[in-house]
């Protein structure tokens, strides 16, 4: 009998870890024992992955013992740190941080785009997108399969939690402050004043507010977010000279990182055969009719698996453009889905 292999999840008792069990225990079973690490503090733990209790063990190099297949939802530095840890003890990192997604012997894999560089992976570490390329690529991959993608720019409309647990409770905290002050926002300074001091992870207040930064500070002004958005569409699509122009935005949402884009193409495109192609590709849900006021929110996308598409039109300027409008689930396919996916794709090898 095909043996299943062993799983390990590290970091599950986080906020992309927490959803990661939820999926775990929803899709199709593919794993053997799934080990639950995490820091020292929270060893001992139990949590619930596919109906049974698991206790949660600390993140020690003997944590790894017999895993096959170890997914990481944790900061940089300590994947940075425990994946090759990981890949010594003899199992095959899948990494959602961002430490290893620029490694040119790292693959950074979509499944819906790119399934076969999963097994070209010469350090034993698969990465997986950043969350809002994620979102996009889902949708620009069968666009550029179609058509040749040529130019990007995006401007993009990211949740709190894409700031972590800290950024959702900021949110919540600045709106409570806000709720009972119905003139605030209507002169300079005022929503300041209302917030307070406590800006948590932003730089400015969130709530009735949009932010016109995230990440942190790179050469030339701009945000590591928006590099990400450039250099890992130019991975994942194969693209290395890709043309891309990104500016990213912090909006007061909870969950669902959206994007405007307009993409620019080596042919003309039409704009009705565009959404077709679209309704095709896998992972991607077509919300597309204003005159019904039809179109994705992040309020209609947050607990999905999909991209979710709109607004798909040509360019007025341009016959070889054309706009539309993205939103995803930055903790389910933005993180947690796609790194399940990856794994799976892994665990096929065991068959």
């Amino acid at each position: 009998m095909t043996r299943l292999p062993t799983l390990a999840v590290v970091g599950a008792t986080g906020a992309v870890g927490t959803v990661m069990l939820e999926l775990l225990s929803s899709r199709k079973n593919v794993w053997g024992e799934i080990r639950l690490i995490a820091s020292a503090r929270s060893a001992g733990r139990k949590l619930s992955v596919r109906g049974e209790q698991v206790e949660v063990v600390a993140l020690t190099p003997e944590a790894f013992d017999g895993v096959d297949v170890a997914m990481f939802d944790v900061p940089d530095e300590v994947s940075a740190e425990w994946a090759p840890i990981a890949v010594s003890k003899g199992a095959i990192a899948v990494d959602n941080s961002g430490a290893f997604r620029m490694d040119k012997d790292v693959p950074l894999v979509v499944p819906e785009v790119n399934p076969e560089h999963v097994r070209n992976r010469p350090r034993g570490i698969i990465a997986n997108a950043n969350c809002t390329t994620l979102a996009m690529i889902l949708s620009l991959a069968p666009l550029h399969r179609e058509y040749g993608l040529r130019e990007l720019m995006v401007s993009s409309y990211q949740a709190a939690s894409g700031a972590g647990q800290i950024g959702v409770d900021t949110l919540h905290d600045q709106l409570s402050k806000v709720a009972g002050d119905r003139s605030a926002g209507t002169r300079t300074g005022d929503v300041r004043r209302v917030v307070g001091d406590d800006l948590g992870p932003f730089p400015a207040p969130l709530a009735l507010n949009v932010v016109p930064w995230a990440g942190s500070l790179r050469d030339g002004g701009w945000s590591s977010e928006e590099l990400k958005i450039r250099n890992e569409s130019r991975k994942i699509l194969g693209l290395p000279d890709l043309k891309v122009s990104a500016t990213c935005v912090r909006v007061p949402v909870v969950t669902g990182h959206s994007a405007s884009l307009h993409a620019i193409f080596g042919s003309e495109v039409d704009a009705d055969r565009a959404r077709e192609v679209l309704e095709a590709a896998p992972g991607v849900v077509v919300s597309d009719n204003p005159a019904e006021d039809e179109f994705p929110t992040p309020a209609d996308a947050v607990g999905t698996d999909p991209t979710w598409v709109g607004r798909i039109r040509r360019s007025l300027d341009d016959p070889r453009a054309l706009d539309f409008f993205v939103v995803g689930d930055n903790l389910r396919k933005g993180a947690a889905l796609n790194t399940a996916q990856i794994a799976e794709l892994i665990a096929a090898e065991w068959r």
